[in-house]
């Protein structure tokens, strides 16, 4: 493994890369959402309504960019004995790399629940047509190993889903990504909101802050921000910040805001980990790497009980 540089120390754009409005079935126009995100410190938004597809230009300016991008899905058929609530379901985000770029008339899935192979077609179709495909939401979607594990050409899986963690405490997927990881797919992970607002900004319930990731892009513009995903130039956070991340002499360096708990997981069970008594905290640490992790992602809690990580970085590409 070379020295380098996995996440940098500097700027990063705070972003929400699950969001709905008005229109569809949220209940802020995206006018709102610019307004209180921007009041909580974001910079992207990118609006994924659902199954349909808008780029809100009119918005953007020099401290807000929103990103081009819809949410669509497939759902199990209902029968006379098993209706929506326990119905399977897949929900993908598409993030439009180049909105310039001419795409298909429609853009929503044809397959039926079940055809692994279709919905695999509808991907790899989707990233043709400039898209980056993210499955959202796992646990809220009631799939298990055997759903997600097939899955082929994903840029991304939600590890947290703010909307969702209050649906029901379904939000957090850490398990979901390293079994997807141990299962051989290379992808990112994301932390996002997926709000709605039904509840006022505010509300114990309200569903928007809550999952975000930090992009260190060049600067704020679509070419530098979409760059900086399709590297994996980012984290993802429920609170937490990871201030860098390097690879130094065959070491691993972390860098945080205070934390209580900087934990390395690799594809194997054995872990890597700094942790410090309650009341106290940490924001460094060095981890020696063996060569022999296989992947590795840092993810760190704080004295709050949240979390933040890194992308999974596999030692081969090192």
């Amino acid at each position: 493994m070379k020295d380098q540089i996995l996440l940098p120390e500097g700027t990063y754009y705070k972003a929400n890369l699950h969001c709905h409005t008005t229109l569809s079935d949220g209940h802020l126009t995206p006018q709102q959402v610019k307004e209180e995100y921007q009041k909580q410190g974001y910079s992207i938004i990118a609006y994924t309504d659902h199954r349909k597809y808008v780029h809100h230009t009119e918005l953007d300016d020099e401290n807000f960019l929103s990103l081009a991008a819809l949410e669509v899905d497939v759902t199990e058929e209902p029968t006379e004995n098993r209706e929506w609530p326990v119905l399977k379901c897949y929900h993908l985000n598409l993030f439009d790399t180049n909105p310039a770029q001419e795409k298909p008339a429609d853009l929503l899935p044809k397959f039926q629940y079940g055809d692994l192979e279709g919905l695999n077609r509808y991907i790899q179709q989707m990233r043709e047509s400039g898209f980056l495909v993210c499955y959202n939401h796992a646990y809220w979607s009631l799939q298990d190993w055997r759903d997600y594990s097939g899955l082929k050409g994903l840029f991304a899986m939600e590890i947290y889903n703010h909307g969702c963690e209050h649906d029901g405490l379904y939000g957090f997927n850490p398990q979901v990504y390293d079994e997807m990881l141990r299962a051989g797919q290379r992808l990112y992970a994301l932390s996002t909101d997926d709000n709605h607002d039904t509840r006022p900004i505010g509300d114990p319930l309200n569903d928007s802050f809550g999952g975000f990731v930090q992009i260190a892009a060049k600067e704020l513009t679509y070419p530098a921000v979409m760059e900086a995903l399709q590297v994996g130039r980012f984290y993802w956070s429920q609170g937490p910040q990871i201030l860098g991340l390097s690879i130094e002499g065959g070491a691993l360096k972390v860098k945080t805001s205070p934390v209580e708990k900087i934990f390395v997981t690799v594809e194997g069970r054995n872990s890597y980990k700094a942790v410090v008594a309650p009341g106290e905290s940490l924001t460094e640490a060095t981890f020696p790497l063996s060569g022999k992790e296989g992947w590795f992602r840092i993810q760190v809690r704080d004295s709050r009980g949240l979390f933040a990580g890194s992308n999974a970085y596999f030692i081969d590409q090192l």
